[in-house]
């Protein structure tokens, strides 16, 4: 490894990391790109769902040679008992019929070499199978990384973009290592199917694709999601749950995801598939009262290290991307001024406040708190409401008043009606953070 001086060190060859790189790279800075996997992807899981907008941003016309599996044009919700479930859902073809499509699926190994080798092309230097440890600091700032084979790297700025778990937050002391009610513990499968077999069970013409988010009885009172993706010949299937969650029923993420594979709604459309990669990994879920500061004197954090998701919306590498070219085009600036203290890069935070980055992460600053406290929306509701559209369907001879009667009676019995009256209340607020920000 070298020991000459870079503009700036990118840590980590995520959506962030790569877009921050080439960002910088394409303005004439000497950018190297640090990768702790054999190649970028590596230690990624599969599947997973990209949105246009951000990586147009980055890499314009991307669509011609990117690896992307199927443009979405169906995006569905479903809410789960044991045995049934409410759907609901949007499907438009016009979501495939300009390029780029909203999103696509993708396979994130082969995404995640798609690029950084465009990285490589703008003149970033990738290094691969480099694990750093520590911060290198003189006089108080943050000038370069540690790897822990005792090399040391020096740069202008170090941009931490090392994932849900950052070594480089936390060596510089921005924040703790997470608490076990601030990540979730997710685990995923891709699933080989034949790409007509996948076109008939989710109703898709050729190279389009659909996305199932699940919330209800199948996470056992865990706050959680399930989700189903569908890339060209396989699908990605997965489940995820507050760490503490786990902790507190002792419940394991594996025999979860094998149990809701027999779901009468779920076993008929993954049914005949092979499994051919499993993965389990932790999502930084804490939102915005977990995010840590996001700058300091010669370090900026992006993406998952900077706990940017925001799952009510199913973003991340969206956020991410974005939050790297703004953490790019700060350094860019910081290197005219040749000033890389905290309040220099300061501008970073300006960026994001002024970007939807920060904008969507404060309106949904309270989302996993509400439901937290509304433990009944994740164990009670999604049986209340399947046994009403059970009802409300149900043609057996009585008149349908009676039906009427027998849900409202149904909610008052299992509920009350007090508490019903602030559920509705914790909800309509939830939904006004979402309408209203």
């Amino acid at each position: 490894m070298s020991d000459d001086k870079f503009d700036s060190i990118v840590v980590g060859a995520g959506p962030a990391g790569v877009s921050a790189a080439i960002t910088m790279a394409r303005a004439g800075l000497n950018v190297a790109l640090l990768e702790r996997g054999e190649y970028p992807g590596a230690k990624n899981v599969q599947g997973a769902v990209l949105y246009s907008k951000m990586l147009q941003d980055v890499m314009p016309e991307f669509w011609k040679d990117c690896p992307l599996e199927r443009a979405i044009v169906e995006e569905n919700i479903w809410i789960l008992t044991d045995t049934s479930g409410i759907k609901a859902g949007y499907k438009s073809p016009e979501y495939a019929q300009s390029e780029p499509a909203n999103c696509y699926t993708i396979i994130r190994v082969a995404f995640d070499k798609w690029f950084s080798k465009k990285a490589e092309e703008a003149g970033v230097t990738l290094v691969t199978g480099v694990t750093v440890s520590d911060l290198v600091k003189k006089d108080g700032r943050i000038v370069g990384v540690k790897t822990t084979d005792g090399d040391e790297l020096l740069a202008s700025v170090v941009i931490a973009c090392d994932g849900a778990n950052s070594i480089l937050a936390q060596k510089a002391g921005l924040h703790h290592e997470w608490r076990p009610d601030e990540i979730a513990l997710g685990v995923k499968e891709i699933l080989a199917l034949p790409r007509e077999k996948i076109e008939d069970r989710f109703g898709l013409e050729k190279n389009q694709g659909s996305t199932i988010e699940m919330v209800g009885d199948f996470t056992k009172g865990m706050m959680g999601y399930a989700f189903l993706y569908t890339n060209q010949e396989s699908l990605a299937f997965g489940l995820g749950c507050a760490l503490d969650d786990f902790q507190k029923t002792n419940a394991k993420p594996y025999d979860l995801l094998e149990e809701f594979k027999r779901h009468p709604l779920i076993r008929p459309l993954i049914e005949g598939s092979k499994s051919v990669e499993y993965s389990a990994h932790i999502i930084p879920e804490g939102a915005w009262p977990s995010m840590p500061p996001l700058y300091t004197d010669g370090l900026l954090i992006a993406g998952d290290a900077a706990q940017m998701i925001n799952p009510s919306h199913r973003e991340g590498s969206n956020m991410a991307m974005k939050a790297g070219q703004l953490a790019g085009e700060t350094v860019v600036e910081a290197k005219k001024t040749g000033h890389y203290d905290a309040k220099t890069l300061s501008l970073y935070r300006k960026k994001l406040d002024d970007s939807f980055v920060l904008k969507d992460m404060y309106d949904h600053k309270d989302v996993e708190v509400k439901v937290r406290h509304n433990r009944e929306l994740m164990t009670l509701y999604p049986g209340l409401l399947n046994k009403a559209a059970h009802d409300y369907f149900l043609v057996d001879g009585a008149p349908k008043r009676d039906h009427m009667r027998r849900i409202v009676q149904r909610f008052r019995r299992e509920r009350g009606v007090v508490n019903l009256v602030k559920d509705a209340w914790a909800l309509r607020k939830l939904v006004g953070e979402f309408s209203i920000g």
